[in-house]
């Protein structure tokens, strides 16, 4: 789960219980993180409307939108959510998305979406009191935008066996390998190193 922060990206927590940062680099791809379809459910943190609420204070929605959700709501988000799981899993194989899962995606990009808006101050704000359906709807036409637009193919899984985090790489280089370089990245350099010492000490024996 993530945390407001000046700093890109949500705050996560490894089965080891070791904290890190991960920045997907999409909104979309940030309510990946609250659970989905099949083996994923076990990480289901949406469960009432103020989980609802507590994910979009955590994202990277600046500034957080105020916020009134209903339990019907976050239901349609989950099956969203889950739809768009599948059809990210999908993409990353070189495989087409499945027709119902994209209508879904397609169903909430349709509603309203919050609205951006001039406080009085001259500061960034949203017209009037947002909910879930329009929370739902600009991550849906987030969604469409990533997975139709130029970094469609850079859609990728961490390199990790053990780790199933989606992220774009939005990257000059295009040559991201992992979800975070202080959690996967930095496990990887740990047992590279590991290995070689094994290896040095193999063959000095």
């Amino acid at each position: 789960m993530g945390s407001t922060s000046t700093t890109a990206g949500l705050l996560l927590s490894s089965h080891s219980g070791v904290t890190f940062r991960f920045d997907p680099g999409a909104l979309c791809l940030e309510l990946l993180t609250t659970g989905g379809p099949g083996a994923f459910a076990r990480y289901e943190v949406l469960h009432a409307p103020a989980d609802l609420v507590t994910w979009a204070d955590r994202s990277r929605l600046t500034p957080t939108p105020g916020l009134e959700t209903t339990d019907d709501e976050v239901a349609a988000t989950r099956r969203t959510r889950d739809a768009l799981w599948r059809a990210v899993l999908a993409l990353t194989r070189g495989e087409p998305a499945a027709p119902g899962d994209l209508d879904l995606v397609n169903e909430a990009a349709a509603r309203p979406p919050l609205t951006p808006a001039f406080e009085a101050d001259g500061a960034r704000g949203w017209a009037g009191r947002g909910d879930g359906t329009r929370l739902l709807s600009t991550v849906a036409r987030d969604a469409i935008d990533l997975l139709t637009g130029p970094y469609a193919h850079r859609i990728r899984m961490c390199a990790a066996d053990d780790c199933s985090l989606v992220y774009v790489d939005t990257s000059r280089p295009g040559r991201r390998r992992w979800c975070s370089m202080e959690h996967c990245g930095n496990r990887h350099k740990v047992r590279t190193l590991r290995a070689r010492r094994s290896e040095g000490a193999s063959g000095e024996g």
